[in-house]
């Protein structure tokens, strides 16, 4: 499951200052802020930017370039579908297709239920069992549409 807590702009500062003397301190205090509260929201921006003595754009530029930090609070699980060569061989973006369009979702999303997140990996290394995934950080190989339908009454009913 998703580790979500509302935004906390004191305990945020916390966590910036205790990471803010490291060399490069920019990933590793937007890890320890997602790790707190599941998400970066913009409000987290400036605070980065001041503490680091960068600017706005910096921040943004390191939030938005890597996949793992998600600017909204995520569902109460996480679905990681492999987006690389091997899983697109074995039907992986048919399924994630139709994964997709029974969820009413895209990429990145939550259901309107707030039930699971599905977002894009790009390769598991899980290449002998693709196509593959990750769900709530545990692997699962060979998924077909009984699998993620399974997946799915999972997140719905806890």
């Amino acid at each position: 499951m998703s580790k979500s807590v509302r935004w906390d702009e004191t305990r945020a500062s916390e966590i910036i200052g205790a990471h803010a003397s490291l060399d490069g301190a920019a990933l590793p205090v937007l890890h320890a802020l997602r790790e707190e509260f599941g998400f970066i929201p913009d409000d987290a921006i400036p605070l980065v930017a001041s503490a680091l003595n960068l600017s706005r754009a910096e921040v943004h530029g390191v939030l938005t370039f890597y996949h793992d930090f998600r600017r909204a609070p995520p569902g109460r699980h996480i679905l990681k579908l492999c987006r690389a060569e091997a899983c697109q061989a074995m039907n992986a973006p048919i399924l994630s297709r139709d994964l997709l369009a029974k969820l009413g979702i895209d990429w990145g999303e939550t259901t309107p239920d707030g039930a699971l997140t599905v977002e894009g990996a790009y390769c598991l290394g899980l290449c002998m069992c693709s196509p593959s995934g990750l769900y709530d950080g545990e692997p699962i190989g060979r998924l077909d549409a009984a699998k993620l339908e399974a997946l799915i009454q999972e997140a719905r009913r806890s």
